[in-house]
């Protein structure tokens, strides 16, 4: 334990200093002016100080107060030496922030008896501290195991659902890397576009309940085909409603409305401008220029320039304009994520 003697007296101090020396095992540092220990509190932890009332510059009270001010004194015991009997000066040093009062002449064994108190006392507040601060990292790590294994159950889903619809699981990635770049570029909080990110790839959950007849059909859909396979955003939504978890609920949202467009045309509430969550629009445009940029059973695939001309083409009527300014100021990064990887990034690890 590290201890602190304030008083504008070298005998006084030297006294002081001395008993507490021969009272308990640590550190004792001496300081004739209470600005200097100031200072010298600003950049070391002391775990006991011992001040004077009456000091030039600055009295007992007011370096109490001042040191009572700073975060990492809240808590430290303060014993304030005086000579004044005064009730009023014990009134003012309690409310500064001192913890014990002591008058002079002081009995060198009380002192004494005082500071191995305060010191048990300040012991059990570190130890009690450090304890809490274990407990913290503890659990830190294991929200972020919990955290991990999520991302990465979410992430085989999505995969499995992809490979169903008969593509590889890349597209899962590519969707998730251009949603968060987009995100990022309208000024979303990193937190959140991050959330995206792990969020959009169960954006086409629903299609798991789709017949493999309409899903993998090689030519055009008929009108009630296209009905059916339209029904995949709810069933989506209803796979992940009542979500226990940020995570979930935002995976949600994406499922539901991630074919609304911004004119109010798309399905399947015909929700237009920004009564659409801007997860879902920004999903939208991650999704239809990845869909556009891969081959299906019904079409090959388009050249990355087409595919971006169209998003830019679709401003304001199937996608929102701000997001798809953000695709454009993206789009160096955004290219270079859809350039083929010998094996699809796994989302969250």
């Amino acid at each position: 334990m590290r201890m602190l003697i304030v008083d504008d007296s070298r005998s006084s101090l030297a006294l002081i200093g001395s008993i507490v020396k021969d009272a308990v095992m640590g550190d004792v540092e001496l300081c004739l002016n209470p600005l200097e220990a100031l200072e010298k509190c600003r950049d070391e932890q002391f775990d006991l100080i011992i001040v004077d009332h009456i000091m030039p510059e600055m009295d007992g009270v007011a370096f109490t107060a001042a040191l009572r001010a700073r975060p990492a004194y809240r808590i430290v015991p303060i014993i304030m030496v005086t000579s004044d009997h005064d009730k009023t000066v014990r009134i003012d040093a309690i409310k500064a922030g001192a913890t014990d009062f002591l008058h002079k002449p002081f009995d060198p064994t009380e002192l004494q008896a005082r500071v191995a108190n305060l010191l048990a006392l300040r012991q059990a507040q570190v130890e009690l501290a450090d304890r809490a601060n274990w407990l913290a990292r503890e659990v830190e790590r294991a929200t972020a195991h919990l955290l991990a294994r999520e991302e990465e159950i979410i992430y085989r889903l999505a995969r499995a659902i992809e490979y169903r619809d008969g593509d590889t699981g890349e597209h899962v990635s590519r969707v998730a890397q251009v949603s968060q770049l987009i995100g990022e570029g309208i000024g979303l909080p990193a937190d959140r576009c991050r959330m995206i990110y792990l969020a959009a790839p169960l954006h086409d959950i629903g299609k798991i309940g789709i017949a493999d007849a309409i899903l993998s059909k090689p030519g055009k859909l008929t009108p009630e085909e296209m009905d059916i396979m339209r029904q995949h955003v709810t069933i989506g939504a209803r796979i992940l409603e009542r979500g226990g978890s940020d995570l979930i609920r935002t995976a949600e949202l994406i499922a539901q409305s991630h074919h609304e467009k911004w004119d109010g045309t798309g399905y399947p509430d015909r929700l237009s401008g920004t009564d659409i969550p801007i997860e879902a629009r920004i999903v939208a445009i991650a999704d239809v220029f990845d869909a556009l940029c891969s081959e299906r059973p019904y079409k090959a695939a388009w050249p990355i320039e087409k595919a971006y001309a169209e998003i830019v083409r679709c401003s304001g009527s199937h996608f929102d304009p701000a997001c798809v300014a953000a695709f454009r100021a993206k789009w160096p990064e955004i290219s270079a994520a859809m350039l083929p990887a010998p094996q699809a990034q796994a989302v969250g690890f």
